[in-house]
């Protein structure tokens, strides 16, 4: 494997969860996955979210703080594999939708205090759906508190997720164009995402359409 620590992010719903897993175990990795189930503040944003965003936020903030600190800092990251099914960043971009004025001024002062001592993954792969697909993959796992989500809220997610992967240029980004690949059902897909790992990028974001050379990112903007 040419990376020690690859991260799978996407939008809520894409699958990182999933494919992490299957990355794992099929490579015999250690696996970090968000602890999502713990936090005592999801079902209630989704309810009630101007009341809740703030100490949703700040929640997860502090527990992938303590879980990347606790696991990576035993880790050799030259030799051990560490697949992970988030990156710390994703605290900036939920915050930018999620929080206003003072409550994400101070977010933000105390998320650049706590990422800088985290290590960043040496690839990213972002797993690109329609929000048409992404809410069809909500419904069927069938979390009750995600069951009303906004069409919208996940638009502006992967709008934001974009934005940001754009910026990075310290490390590879693979954008990978999910909508006709099914990596639980089809086993030829799951190769095909295993075999993106092989390949060496260029810092900063690639985007893969399956059966197509790397796109422009003027190119992708037209799905």
């Amino acid at each position: 494997m040419k990376y020690n620590y690859i991260t799978v992010e996407g939008c809520i719903g894409a699958g990182k969860t999933t494919l992490a897993e299957k990355f794992a175990a099929d490579m015999n990795a250690q696996l970090i996955l968000e602890r999502f189930k713990d936090n005592p503040f999801l079902a209630k944003f989704y309810k009630e979210p101007a009341h809740y965003a703030f100490p949703l936020e700040m929640s997860f903030l502090t527990d992938r703080y303590q879980q990347l600190k606790t696991l990576l800092s035993q880790r050799d990251m030259f030799t051990d594999l560490v697949i992970s099914d988030y990156f710390i960043d994703k605290c900036y971009i939920f915050s930018k939708n999620n929080l206003k004025g003072d409550e994400y001024n101070l977010y933000v002062q105390v998320y650049d205090i706590i990422s800088a001592y985290l290590p960043k993954p040496e690839i990213i792969m972002y797993l690109y759906n329609s929000v048409e697909n992404l809410l069809k993959n909500i419904a069927h796992r069938g979390r009750d508190y995600e069951q009303n989500m906004s069409p919208d809220y996940l638009q502006d997610i992967q709008a934001s997720y974009m934005n940001y992967l754009s910026h990075i240029t310290n490390i590879p980004v693979v954008v990978v164009d999910t909508h006709e690949l099914d990596f639980v059902k089809n086993p030829s897909d799951y190769q095909y995402f295993k075999s993106l790992l092989e390949k060496d990028y260029p810092k900063g974001m690639n985007m893969v359409i399956p059966g197509e050379e790397q796109e422009s990112l003027k190119a992708w903007s037209l799905l």
